[in-house]
């Protein structure tokens, strides 16, 4: 059984559904700048995002999981594939008619002193979306914005001040708030703690669980760090090359990982060592060679060229996702029946 095969018992409650999206991007050259070839940022992804879970994405930079969330919000426009969100196919809706899903998908970003624009006040940042795409008067708005201020964890009077005057996480909390105000149903969470201190950055879970309970709110949760990851997601995803390897609940990712890709980047996690004698250690998988390039990825399994289990078939044939067990599927010829 592939990934396209995986149903939900409860199909209903699926609120993202995309398949066999791609995203290339065009390399041009020459003198009259020609296409000479293609970037396979997103390279054939299938999946599904219930309603009310926290699907986590994780890869090394360059893997395409990022793109993926911009593609899932059209904020790009994908090359093949279809996305449907709650029902809807809207992978190639003109804006005009994309306009009513907007306020329903949103996103936070990586770097919220970026994100924010440093002229406006906190107030008229939140607020902002509201002006767009909702008809309130000023009161309301006003009233809106206090609301979800005080919900992220700031004093209702920080609306009056600018995003330079506060901390990195107090920053990020902003642009949470800047998402939320318009009552999204889903929100793609792009690195949303990556640029922030440790101690900071299980506050700012902490809180997004906390709103997540609180909204009915589903995440797809961006990271490189499947440490980070496992305090949000129900689910983990994890991205090699433009292409999943591994898709399966938690629990089953981090005590019963398949992909040696995935078991490499478990052993990635730091662990503090305590010293006790009977504390069983983890030996770390060291990967050889760098990422390879999307723009000409290795024939057969992309990871191949840095696997140290990699046999002939590997170079042949791309391995497709497989349900290995309910719910946990991986791309990996070593457990296919064809060797």
């Amino acid at each position: 059984m592939t990934i396209l095969d995986q149903k939900s018992n409860h199909d209903q409650e699926t609120l993202v559904d995309i398949k066999n999206i791609k995203k290339y991007f065009p390399i041009k050259g020459g003198v009259l700048k020609r296409t000479i070839g293609h970037l396979k940022a997103v390279d054939d992804v299938s999946l599904t995002i219930q309603k009310g879970e926290t699907l986590g994405i994780v890869g090394e930079s360059g893997s395409g999981k990022s793109t993926l969330g911009r593609v899932i919000l059209r904020l790009l426009d994908p090359t093949e594939g279809n996305i449907h969100f709650n029902g809807a196919d809207i992978s190639k809706l003109t804006r005009r008619k994309f306009r009513p899903y907007r306020r329903d998908m949103q996103i936070v970003f990586q770097d919220p002193f970026a994100s924010l624009n440093s002229k406006m006040s906190v107030a008229e940042l939140v607020e902002e979306p509201l002006l767009i795409q909702a008809d309130l008067s000023k009161s309301e708005r006003k009233k809106k914005a206090i609301e979800i201020i005080e919900k992220v964890g700031l004093r209702a009077e920080d609306r009056l001040k600018y995003p330079h005057e506060f901390s990195g996480g107090q920053r990020q909390r902003i642009s949470i708030a800047r998402a939320l105000i318009i009552e999204p149903k889903f929100v793609i969470c792009d690195e949303p703690v990556s640029a922030l201190d440790v101690s900071i950055q299980a506050q700012v879970l902490n809180l997004m669980k906390d709103l997540q309970d609180d909204l009915g709110l589903t995440y797809l949760f961006i990271a490189h760090d499947l440490g980070v990851v496992k305090h949000i997601s129900d689910r983990v995803a994890v991205m090699y090359l433009g292409r999943i390897v591994e898709i399966a609940p938690k629990k089953a990712i981090y005590e019963n990982a398949l992909h040696p890709y995935t078991k490499a980047l478990l052993t990635s996690i730091p662990v503090i060592d305590t010293g006790k004698s009977n504390e069983q250690k983890v030996e770390k998988i060291k990967l050889s060679g760098d990422l390879p390039s999307p723009a000409n990825p290795p024939s057969g399994c992309t990871f191949r060229t840095r696997c140290p289990l990699a046999h002939d078939r590997c170079s042949i044939v791309r391995p497709e996702l497989t349900e290995m067990e309910k719910g946990h599927f991986v791309a990996c010829h070593l457990y296919t029946e064809e060797q």
